[in-house]
């Protein structure tokens, strides 16, 4: 079983026992856990996220914190006499993969996120008398919920209209 995660910006192919050196991780203690996987393959096919596939987690421990090998970088301008030389170490975390899993909580947790929405929509319904004092985005989101077509193209003012 294999799967391609996203660790700081970073896509690594990682396996159970992999050890690998990616950016600085600041954490409390040695474990990790990263969510944002992009695809996983186990014994029953290849699961690939729109973007990332819901409820797979890798689990890892934080090995050792150190430096990475020296990045030169020297500028020069001919007939000039200048010449500089900087190098610069990135610090790197080495980690080691615990496991690959494919179902969480994350899966119940979703219907949460979406009832609460509703909850949270309700009140903006009531308050839309003014709303020229909302923001393009909640105002795109508003017109999202109320069907209206064309939306992501309207400016603020042709967003009040529609949605007046």
């Amino acid at each position: 079983m294999y799967a391609v995660v996203e660790i700081g910006g970073h896509q690594y192919k990682v396996a159970e026992k992999d050890v690998l050196f990616v950016d600085k991780q600041n954490v409390e203690g040695n474990s990790l856990s990263f969510d944002k996987v992009l695809l996983v393959k186990d014994d029953n096919g290849v699961k690939v996220g729109t973007p990332v596939v819901e409820g797979a987690e890798v689990t890892a421990t934080l090995l050792d914190t150190v430096k990475s090998d020296k990045v030169l970088v020297f500028k020069k301008k001919r007939r000039k006499g200048y010449q500089k030389m900087n190098g610069h170490r990135q610090v790197m975390s080495q980690i080691q993969i615990d496991g690959i899993t494919l179902g969480g909580t994350k899966k119940k947790a979703a219907p949460k996120k979406a009832e609460a929405k509703k909850e949270e929509t309700a009140p903006i319904k009531e308050a839309s008398s003014d709303l020229s004092s909302k923001t393009v985005a909640e105002l795109k989101e508003m017109a999202k919920e109320q069907n209206i077509t064309g939306y992501s193209s309207m400016k603020k003012a042709e967003l009040i209209e529609a949605l007046s």
